[in-house]
């Protein structure tokens, strides 16, 4: 990609552990002002109508779906978890893998501390959500999240890009089949 060498496992694991830590740092200590300064269900203005706090403890999933089935997310999140642990400790050895998939640990962290150690219980807690943004409306709710949540839909994002774009774990790029067939010994160009 770039023309550096890969990293080595210790230095991918060491930079997505240290990033997933500072991301799930700044969510639980965001989401600790949140309930300590604002009380639920009212709303104070930010920027106006383009940013404002509004704390809800969300039992369900994006938008309260699924409000019956948290463990699910709950085990789902756990799973993610410790995909990018095992990708980290086997697989990745580029910068831009090691961040993005950091980012997203850090977010996934943090929506689960909030399930695993929350109210009304152990895999049931509910989320913490305080980040109003009344202009981004999905259905008929307007969009109530917290930092996790916005390093999550970001480097989920990011995880599409690369994957699209053909960056591999290993920092190197995949080679589209024109481009292969091209390299090819002996072949004539534009054949």
């Amino acid at each position: 990609m770039s023309g550096r060498p890969p990293l080595r496992a210790a230095a991918a694991g060491t930079t997505i552990a240290i990033l997933a830590a500072v991301v799930l740092a700044a969510d639980q200590f965001s989401k600790h002002l949140a309930i300590e300064s604002l009380t639920p269900g009212t709303t104070r203005p930010v920027l106006g109508d383009v940013l404002q706090w509004h704390l809800v403890y969300n039992p369900g999933a994006a938008f309260s779906l699924g409000e019956g089935v948290t463990w699910i997310f709950t085990l789902a999140m756990a799973i993610v978890a410790a995909i990018i642990v095992w990708l980290a400790a086997t697989r990745i050895r580029s910068r831009v893998w090691a961040i993005v998939l950091g980012l997203l640990l850090g977010g996934v962290l943090g929506n689960l501390v909030d399930r695993v150690f929350r109210e009304p219980g152990f895999a049931v807690g509910h989320v913490v959500d305080f980040i109003l943004t009344p202009w981004m409306w999905f259905w008929t709710t307007p969009a109530i999240y917290n930092v996790a949540d916005m390093f999550i839909v970001t480097m989920m994002i990011s995880v599409a890009v690369l994957t699209l774009i053909g960056i591999r774990f290993d920092g190197t790029r995949e080679r589209t089949r024109e481009t292969t067939d091209a390299d090819a010994p002996g072949a004539e160009p534009g054949a």
